[in-house]
C-alpha cells in the first residue's frame, strides 16, 4: 500500500499535463531514452528532466543506466494500487448488486 507521501507524489506527477505526455510516450516505447522524448515536445532539455525526475519520485517511471544513456520505463503499479485503493471494495458491492439483479430477472422469466 502507497503511504500517504507516495500517493502525494503520484497525483503531484499526474496533475501536469506534460508529464502525462511523457507517460504515454515511455509506455508506447519501453526502454527509450531523454533525447526519444525531446521528439515530441518543443521544450528543453532541462524542462524535460525537471518532469521526469518528478515522475521517478513518484515511481512512475523507473531508469536504466546503459553507458552514458538512461533508458526508461513506465511503471503502472502506482496507479493500479491508487486504483485497487478506491475501486475495489466499490466494484465488488455493485457486482454483488447486479448478480443479484441477475438472479431476479431470471426467476421472473420462469
Amino acid at each position: 500500500m502507497l503511504t500517504s507521501d507516495e500517493m502525494d507524489n503520484v497525483f503531484r506527477a499526474l496533475a501536469h499535463d506534460g508529464r502525462r505526455r511523457i507517460l504515454d510516450v515511455v509506455k508506447e516505447r519501453p526502454g527509450c531514452i531523454v533525447n526519444d522524448i525531446l521528439e515530441f515536445f518543443d521544450v528543453s532539455r532541462i524542462q524535460v528532466l525537471k518532469h521526469l525526475r518528478v515522475l521517478e519520485e513518484a515511481s512512475l517511471i523507473v531508469s536504466e543506466k546503459h553507458g552514458r544513456e538512461r533508458q526508461l520505463f513506465f511503471n503502472p503499479v502506482p496507479i493500479q494500487m491508487i486504483h485497487e485503493r478506491w475501486t475495489t471494495d466499490f466494484s465488488a458491492h455493485w457486482a454483488g448488486k447486479l448478480t443479484q439483479l441477475k438472479y431476479r430477472m431470471e426467476s421472473q422469466k420462469e
